[in-house]
């Protein structure tokens, strides 16, 4: 199945299938009681979803939203759950899937843990490079997002954000002049 940018795998409290990336970026998105919206997660190639359905099921933690053309593939559940009790390999392979998101997971607390609020959204952008290049940070998320997934508030990335756009503008003239 293909999902275009902005449309909606699931929603936060549906129940259903698993479903396993083939291409493309998700972002999860939890809306609080308030209504607020807030980016808890990111999800790339090569991952099954939801995580905390792997091996039983439960309703949908957050709501999914398509980042950029996606493909999926669908994993309807009771097939998926019945191949784990007929396949114990399956379990391994869950293993290592969630193995490899603890990683990446890893990787967001160092990017939250950075002492500079530059550093922080550096690491974030060098990361994001690794599924979006050509494209920019900026193209996928908001800045409201952003700075969730970092622990910044909007204020603070949009000053970082036109810091860094300053800086590319003053190399190139630099650059240009050299010419």
């Amino acid at each position: 199945m293909l999902l275009h940018k902005g449309e909606t795998l699931f929603r936060q409290g549906e129940a259903g299938p698993l479903y396993r990336i083939k291409s493309g970026l998700l972002k999860i998105v939890r809306i609080h009681e308030d209504g607020n919206p807030v980016l808890v997660n990111i999800i790339v190639p090569g991952e099954t979803i939801p995580h905390h359905s792997l091996i039983s099921p439960k309703e949908y933690y957050g709501t999914a939203i398509a980042l950029m053309t996606c493909e999926i593939e669908t994993l309807p559940a009771q097939e998926w759950y019945a191949k784990l009790q007929r396949e114990p390999q399956t379990c391994l392979e869950i293993a290592m899937l969630l193995e490899s998101k603890l990683r990446m997971m890893q990787q967001r607390i160092d990017q939250l843990t950075q002492i500079t609020p530059a550093d922080k959204l550096a690491k974030l952008q060098t990361w994001f490079e690794a599924y979006i290049a050509p494209a920019r940070l900026t193209d996928l998320l908001t800045q409201e997002e952003i700075g969730q997934f970092i622990g910044l508030r909007r204020e603070t990335v949009n000053r970082l954000l036109r810091a860094q756009a300053g800086n590319r503008a003053a190399l190139q003239a630099r650059d240009d002049n050299k010419r």
